[in-house]
């Protein structure tokens, strides 16, 4: 007791703007569960694993520690489950998690020694015992930093009830028997208040639901509220409103009144239909995985080194299927694992190791790919045996959340709990990786993925110019086309056209199309015509040929199927098609090869620092208006792809039509007195950008510093060398770009399964030890029936073999 009394000044009791962590190791996966427990430092209040605190301790001299111990409680065999009646996860009324119960333990340890003294103690210094209470009693950051339960919003009153316009069109509608007015559908049919009509409701992901009638309905008319039929009872409360305008349910008080208009005697309506809330935890208690999770095939589990599931945080199954591909790669299993060890890493990292994103990714990687955690969970086969146990393919695994922490902080998207897009998060990931190794490129693993784009433009005057950038994946488009089974697909329509009716929009139609991964990487390279390109040798618009090709071939190559297109009438839609995807694949015969003898580059008569234009150009606007887009957003596309073309133009709406700016005024501003802000500029010639370069991406983006990085490494198509300094040699952008033979072998993919990128779920396939191995969030196994040809990401390493 003495010892500790003399070291009363390195223990502190939290404040309330203090992070206590006391649910995992900082610098590994340990937890109060594990073996040693956890011993939380009573000066920092980070934690450590057993194995980690004398680590802690020689980098900081804490040596006052309170150590959590949680032991599993027996469990009864007989233990009911609960049917859940909230679309929420470990909360009252929720899903079951029937997690096992422990019981926790607390003793103070002092260090370097480990002397322990029981807690709690009266003999305790008042000092000690009120630091530690504090630190139990307080939630702990790891919780903080996640959401503990998944509940729908709380419905708030509809900006539109109160004085919401009604037609007086004439429209009854009567008590039963309705029917959607646009097609056959009878159940999860909305009664629009405003007109009266009744449309069915949103197709799910998965293709069950109603057909989008309701919502496409609101795109043209702005008629915001709708009520769902067969959901309306004298309890007017449980009634499900829906507001497109605020996209969210919503509560309607004046909802009696509103459906008197058309007619309808709410009081003698009988309950029908599922609400939303209903529907939505109906729908989650009976998802259909089968296409990419291989549901209904006997898994066989894996476990071991390299072979750890990732626990689901919500929807973070796009980080984990894209962590499992890139820690099989050997550039990050050798810069996080092979070569970086758990101490080196916290003998760099700063004083608090939870915000550094190294020490997290090496943490990552040993969790991953050490073994350690790779615990098959089991299951009971009898109810009434405790012995009658059987491994399962879902393992105990680790969780991400320090990574995820790090690696979205402050990022708008990443850091809620949506789901995301993982081609997205891939890219921002080999960014922050770049950034924190920028000072020794050297040991940068994201290199690997890293490769050189030439894009060669050529003019009716005969002239070229080359433009160049950096990329970390090859986005390719799907030329349905070149379907290897057309014929059979020609079949299939006319025998649909002589059943004279089309068959419902949510059934599947067989068989899809079968493109050719070749195709798609043939049609990358292919020449495009660009329309209205501006020729410096002609001081006009006229047409150029486009074409391109990879200046290096990196070591691994990853391939993005842009299965989102638009379709006719201009609707963002994904295409249900399949990849035919190769074991190997050869592009040496798509390198480039630079300025050739012969050719004269198109002559530059402006410099960068001219400014930016500001006048659209007004062919391009009225075709984006005729086609239903805002006038102002479509000048705005003009700007922001140098009036490149329509193409160009309606592929900067779709990308762009979500950003927060998106409906500001379009300021003009004289080109010379523009102001560009010094510190950014700075900021990007530190990234290696000439400032001339960087001073033209900022005028091009408003000063957006993101926004202008993105506008400098993928610049709008269609710009002539005059914004982009032309290459007259076969010189990369970077030389520090790895370059090899142009033969690949596929390492894994990730599939998506779903109607966008931003929902549905994401499950990766690698190949492991000559055999396909599925990582579906926790759950690790051999595939059985590998879904090869529904990739969205491919992963290639380059073979040389």
């Amino acid at each position: 007791m003495d010892l500790l009394r003399s070291y009363l000044s390195r223990v502190r009791i939290p404040e309330p703007t203090n992070r206590i962590y006391k649910e995992e190791c900082c610098i590994s996966y340990d937890t109060p569960k594990s073996d040693g427990g956890l011993f939380v430092d009573m000066n920092s209040f980070l934690a450590f694993g057993k194995d980690y605190a004398g680590w802690n301790y020689e980098k900081s001299g804490n040596p006052v520690y309170l150590h959590i111990k949680e032991t599993q409680k027996p469990v009864s065999e007989d233990r009911p489950l609960k049917k859940p009646t909230l679309l929420a996860i470990g909360i009252e009324g929720g899903f079951d998690n029937n997690d096992p119960e422990f019981e926790t333990s607390y003793e103070i340890v002092i260090l370097p020694d480990y002397l322990t003294l029981p807690f709690p103690s009266v003999e305790l210094p008042e000092k000690v015992r009120l630091a530690v209470d504090s630190v139990i009693m307080n939630t702990g950051a790891e919780k903080k930093d996640q959401v503990a339960a998944w509940t729908a919003d709380t419905k708030i009153i509809s900006k539109h009830a109160m004085d919401l316009k009604q037609l007086d069109n004439g429209v009854v509608v009567p008590p039963s028997g309705w029917k959607c007015e646009k097609c056959d559908k009878t159940e999860n049919l909305w009664l629009n208040l405003t007109d009266g009509s009744i449309l069915c409701g949103r197709r799910n992901w998965d293709g069950s639901g109603g057909n989008d009638h309701a919502v496409n309905h609101y795109s043209v008319t702005k008629y915001p509220l709708a009520v769902k039929l067969g959901t309306i009872t004298a309890d007017l409360e449980a009634a499900d409103v829906y507001s497109y305008d605020e996209d969210a349910s919503v509560v309607d008080p004046l909802l009696a009144q509103h459906m008197q208009h058309f007619g309808i005697d709410f009081s003698s309506l009988q309950k029908t239909e599922m609400t939303t809330a209903e529907r939505e935890l109906d729908h989650n208690t009976n998802f259909d995985w089968n296409r990419i999770q291989e549901s209904g095939k006997e898994v066989v589990p894996l476990s071991g080194p390299g072979y750890t599931g990732l626990v689901n945080l919500g929807n973070s199954c796009y980080l984990a299927a894209t962590m499992q591909v890139v820690f099989s790669t050997y550039s990050f299993c050798s810069r996080y694992y092979k070569h970086q060890s758990l101490k080196a890493a916290f003998d760099m990292a700063p004083a608090d190791p939870t915000v550094d994103l190294n020490m997290q990714l090496t943490k990552l990687a040993h969790g991953l790919l050490s073994g350690k955690y790779s615990v098959p969970a089991t299951k009971k086969d009898n109810a009434g045996d405790a012995d009658g146990t059987s491994l399962t393919a879902k393992q105990v695994g680790v969780s991400p959340h320090m990574f995820k922490s790090v690696i979205a902080a402050k990022h708008p998207e990443f850091s809620t709990t949506r789901q995301q897009d993982a081609l997205e998060f891939f890219m921002h990931f080999i960014d922050q990786v770049e950034r924190i190794n920028s000072g020794n490129p050297n040991f940068d693993p994201s290199k690997s993925f890293k490769f050189g784009v030439e894009e060669r433009l050529q003019c009716s005057s005969g002239k070229v110019a080359y433009n160049r950038r950096n990329d970390y994946i090859l986005s390719l488009n799907i030329p349905l086309h070149k379907a290897t089974n057309k014929n059979e697909l020609q079949i299939f329509e006319a025998e649909k056209d002589a059943m004279g009716k089309e068959l419902a929009s949510n059934e599947i139609v067989h068989p899809r199309p079968r493109v050719s991964l070749m195709d798609c990487l043939n049609c990358f390279s292919a020449p495009e015509e660009l329309n209205d390109f501006y020729s410096t040798a002609l001081d006009a618009k006229t047409t150029a040929i486009k074409t391109a090709g990879l200046t290096s071939f990196p070591d691994y190559l990853v391939l993005h199927m842009r299965k989102f297109v638009l379709d006719s009438g201009w609707v963002p839609k994904k295409l249900d098609v399949y990849i035919d995807v190769p074991d190997m694949i050869d592009i040496s015969h798509m390198r480039s090869k630079g300025l050739q003898p012969g050719e004269e580059l198109l002559p530059d008569n402006a410099s960068l620092d001219d400014g930016v234009k500001t006048d659209a150009d007004e062919d391009i606007i009225s075709q984006l208006v005729s086609m239903g887009f805002n006038y102002l957003h479509c000048q705005k596309a003009a700007i922001n792809t140098s009036n490149a073309g329509v193409e160009a133009a309606t592929n900067w709406l779709f990308d762009h039509m979500n950003d927060p700016d998106i409906d500001e005024p379009i300021i003009k501003e004289q080109k010379s007195s523009l102001h560009i802000d010094q510190s950014k500029l700075d900021t990007l010639v530190s990234f290696g950008i000439e400032e001339e370069v960087a001073r033209k991406a900022l005028q091009a983006t408003g000063g957006d510093i993101e926004k202008a990085t993105e506008w400098i490494f993928n610049p709008p198509p269609g710009l002539s060398n005059m914004e982009t300094p032309p290459s007259s040699s076969g010189s990369v952008v970077d030389d520090a770009v790895p370059d090899g033979k142009g033969k690949y072998r596929l390492l894994g993919f990730v599939s998506h399964i779903g109607t966008s990128t931003h929902c549905g779920h994401y499950v990766a396939h690698i190949y492991k030890d000559g055999r396909w191995v599925i990582f579906n969030d926790e759950k690790v196994g051999v595939s059985q029936d590998l879904p090869i040809d529904m990739g969205y990401l491919y992963f290639f390493e380059r073979y040389d073999g």
